[in-house]
């Protein structure tokens, strides 16, 4: 079992290789779009289960790189979806069958890479940054995720005021409606507060959230009329769908004790679920790291530590697995149950679970 730190060129070539992949099949036809489709399908998985290979944490590195990397996700991203409209819906010679092919598994990377990069761009105190990231989930048609998860998801994570925390026995299907409409209003409502009181507030991120998925269908209508237009959006729906689904799985039934001056505990590893395998996380930049991230939310992905088992809850699958998984709410509720049964058990809690409405 190896426990060093894998350097940042790892996770670079696990989570660009697939958009070199899908150039290469926009460009040299269906067989690239094959091993890109695969790669994010099949290969991930395999790794995962066939090599156990667990990744130290490196305390102390700063990772200079590490945002450079982050930069470059985030404009693949932002290229990618006009390549991929124009593939999927404009005259790019590719069959029915291949547009398809292309459209998932650009939908794939979109959800499963360049949310975890944009995600960790909206964390990174550099205000460029934090409008790159923004302007990926803008372009996703997703924007209030950029102001909600920051100002709503990590303060009020595994309780009853988080929309973005599902509960036990919550299918996804009723959690992902809950959650979209939940976020959207709770982010906009924390994003005015702050602006109350600002001297100068400035233009509200939600005006620019909105203009920018305005030009992002603009440009979809460009690129290949109502069918660029139909194809930008479903792109956008899938990998919302992954944002919402991940969310959906890393905080399943795990709620935050209250204390009796009605205060909520602080949030530790114990509100997140994570996973140990290792070319996922990899892949997705250290996102299956959910407990650290929580604790530490400015820390760099590549330092991020998984915690012991006792220490926080563990899924036994991969997290695109685990989404997968979700999709089907019978099938995951009778697998996840054991699993949140036993840790409730064994978690030591000195408060009462917040179960206020």
């Amino acid at each position: 079992m190896q426990a060093r730190p894998l350097p940042l060129a790892a996770f670079a070539l696990a989570a660009l290789s697939p958009l070199a992949l899908i150039g290469l099949g926009l460009a040299l036809g269906p067989g690239w779009l094959w091993a890109v489709f695969l790669y994010m399908a099949v290969l991930t998985v395999i790794l995962d289960q066939l090599i156990p290979l667990t990744a130290g944490q490196a305390e102390g590195d700063e990772f200079p790189a590490a945002d450079a990397l982050l930069i470059a996700t985030g404009i693949g991203a932002l290229t990618l979806l006009p390549l991929a409209t124009w593939g999927v819906a404009g005259a790019s010679g590719l069959t029915p069958g291949q547009r398809v092919l292309l459209f998932f598994a650009a939908g794939f990377w979109l959800g499963q890479v360049a949310h975890p990069a944009a995600h960790e761009l909206i964390h990174r105190p550099r205000r460029a940054l934090f409008r790159l990231g923004a302007t990926v989930y803008a372009a996703l048609l997703f924007g209030q995720h950029a102001s909600a998860h920051r100002l709503v998801h990590h303060r009020h994570v595994a309780s009853r005021d988080d929309p973005n925390t599902a509960r036990a026995g919550e299918s996804f299907y009723r959690f992902a409606r809950r959650a979209w409409i939940g976020s959207f209003r709770d982010g906009a409502r924390a994003e005015t507060a702050l602006r109350n009181g600002a001297a100068r507030p400035g233009l509200h991120p939600y005006a620019a959230y909105l203009a920018i998925g305005l030009a992002a269908l603009m440009l979809a209508t460009l690129i290949a009329g109502l069918p660029g237009l139909l194809a930008w959006t479903g792109l956008a729906l899938h990998a919302q769908s992954q944002i919402l689904l991940s969310d959906y799985v890393q905080h399943y039934g795990l709620t935050r004790a209250r204390r009796p001056d009605g205060r909520l505990e602080p949030v530790g590893p114990a509100h997140s679920w994570n996973t140990a395998h290792w070319f996922s996380s990899v892949m997705m930049l250290n996102a299956p790291r959910h407990s650290d991230h929580h604790v530490h939310p400015a820390r760099p992905f590549p330092a991020l530590a998984l915690p012991a088992a006792e220490d926080a809850p563990r899924l036994p699958w991969p997290l695109p697995l685990a989404c997968a998984l979700a999709l089907a709410p019978r099938a995951w509720r009778r697998a996840i149950a054991p699993h949140l049964a036993r840790w409730r058990e064994t978690r030591p809690s000195s408060a009462a679970p917040d179960t206020a409405a």
